[in-house]
């Protein structure tokens, strides 16, 4: 998490966990209080695109 940076704005990005195991984040999300952007965890996969870019 210490390298990780919000793509749109580079603030520090909060962890927000809502499934996991032993080894990994399952979903989630990581929000940017800065600039008030989401971005999801999918199957333990972070998608760190901007919005508008997100399919």
């Amino acid at each position: 998490m210490e390298i990780l940076a919000c793509p749109v704005c580079k603030g520090d990005l909060v962890l927000n966990v809502v499934e996991e195991n032993e080894e990994e984040i399952i979903s989630g999300t990581l929000y940017c209080p800065a600039c008030g952007e989401h971005y999801p965890i999918d199957e333990g996969i972070p998608n760190l695109l901007p919005p508008d870019l997100r399919n």
